[in-house]
């Protein structure tokens, strides 16, 4: 590989361009041919070097804080859907100015910033969360309609009728999920909340729809999608999908620092962290793919990756690989672009993996290194 910039060194995040826009172009005939709008999720990407990229194709971002709704206003050049669980105080007036929708998570936080959203001179849609209380996501920490869930209110919250001035209901239940799971959500939805949505301008069907994996049927989430705007031509559909656009588009590059032996276990010490930088690992959790490896394999060389961090349970169980692993060789985690890079600490003061950019001419851009002062400006 060609370097236009400094020479990179392990660790680094690789993200492979052509890839990226592969996706995109899956995403932009989903908004076409189903008239509908699909806005990216910066709680998955927010590598804003690449939202010009994601510009060209996609309708705009979501937000769930200033920071990201400021992000997108200064380098998309568009204004964010804005969502959080809880907006705070000292922070409402700016948001306002990067916004063109607001949901807010209840009816309460609605009522309190209500009158502040309507003396602001520019024109800004509001919406509520709505919790259909269905889902088909089985692991809690992901699934927004577990039992007693804190996102979005049920149907009870409006029986006194719509508030006054809301134009749009937000509803997001799924997590790398199909169009079917997405199909079986709305039955519930409309028949939860079907009552209001003549008289509303928008449904933003959040994110979770994993529609550039390789099973995934774009044709039935488009018949699915034109269904629903055929019930409801007055509503614009807005989907956000976070995994989607950064699926499969890159890498986590890592060296082997040293190789451990206890009691017949053999661990390769690299130089990332699990949980520093690739923490869905232990929270969902999940195993991820190695470049070269498999499931640990009888009477072949076995290894635990081990982490770079102090923590004790920074490591993946048992790997198998063809040939011995050795100090110093590359090891290469697969499918580390989405969620991954935005939920990186710096936990321990570990060497914190670059950010590189693999181009369609095939030459990689070091868009981002990380030193000392990163660290020490977190913590003071």
């Amino acid at each position: 590989m060609q370097y236009n910039n400094e020479h990179i060194t392990s660790p680094y995040f690789l993200i492979e361009e052509a890839a990226f826009k592969k996706n995109l172009e899956v995403l932009q005939t989903v908004q076409k041919e189903a008239g509908v709008s699909i806005i990216l999720a910066l709680k998955a990407f927010a590598t804003w070097r690449m939202f010009p990229v994601v510009g060209q194709y996609l309708s705009g971002a979501t937000a769930s804080s200033l920071n990201e709704a400021r992000l997108i206003y200064e380098e998309m050049g568009k204004k964010a859907h804005t969502y959080a669980v809880a907006y705070l105080p000292d922070d409402f007036e700016a948001l306002l100015q990067y916004s063109s929708h607001l949901t807010f998570n209840s009816v309460h936080q609605y009522r309190k910033y209500q009158a502040q959203v309507k003396s602001f001179p520019e024109k800004i849609s509001c919406g509520i969360r709505v919790n259909p209380e269905y889902s088909e996501v089985t692991t809690d920490l992901y699934n927004p309609a577990a039992k007693g869930s804190r996102l979005g209110v049920t149907e009870v919250a409006f029986a006194d009728g719509l508030p006054e001035d809301i134009e749009g209901l937000h509803f997001h239940t799924l997590c790398e999920s199909t169009s079917y799971e997405l199909e079986k959500t709305l039955a519930v939805f409309e028949q939860k909340f079907g009552q209001w949505l003549p008289q509303l301008k928008w449904v933003n069907m959040g994110g979770g729809h994993l529609i550039t994996r390789k099973d995934y049927n774009v044709a039935h989430l488009i018949e699915v999608l034109k269904n629903f705007k055929m019930r409801y031509p007055n509503l614009d559909i807005i989907l956000e999908p976070g995994s989607a656009i950064a699926w499969q588009t890159g890498t986590l590059v890592s060296t082997i620092l040293d190789i451990v032996e206890n009691r017949g276990v053999q661990t390769a010490i690299v130089d990332v962290s699990f949980t520093a930088h690739m923490p869905d690992t232990l929270e969902m959790p999940y195993r991820p793919k190695i470049t070269g490896a498999t499931d640990a394999v009888e009477g072949k060389p076995t290894y635990r990756i081990g982490g770079v961090s102090c923590l004790a349970g920074d490591y993946m169980a048992e790997y198998s690989f063809d040939t011995p692993l050795k100090v110093g060789q590359e090891l290469i985690f697969e499918d580390m672009i989405h969620y991954t890079m935005v939920k990186t600490t710096m936990f321990n003061g570990v060497k914190h993996p670059s950010i590189c950019l693999k181009k369609e001419d095939g030459t990689i851009e070091l868009l981002r290194a990380f030193v000392y002062e990163d660290f020490r400006s977190r913590l003071g």
